[in-house]
């Protein structure tokens, strides 16, 4: 049996494991998930994956999504 593992890399390094697949440009909150436009606020925790790499291993295929994280700048432009 081979597992199909999905992580999310932070900007410090951080992983978390999620059971979604993401796209690259693709905008996320904190847990993952991808976020609705246009923003409620600008104060809001958001990421952008700009990375995607994938790794074969004998038992497991990972896939990972590294993350961005966006300045209140560019939030500000998608409220």
């Amino acid at each position: 049996m081979k597992y199909d593992i999905k992580l999310i890399i932070y900007p410090e390094g951080d992983k978390r494991e999620i059971q979604h697949n993401l796209m690259i440009n693709q905008l996320v909150d904190l847990n993952g998930y991808p976020v609705n436009l246009p923003l409620t606020s600008a104060k809001k925790i958001v990421y952008r994956v700009y990375k995607k790499t994938t790794a074969e291993n004998r038992n497991e295929d990972v896939t990972s999504y590294h993350l961005e994280q966006l300045f209140i700048e560019e939030l500000s432009e998608l409220v």
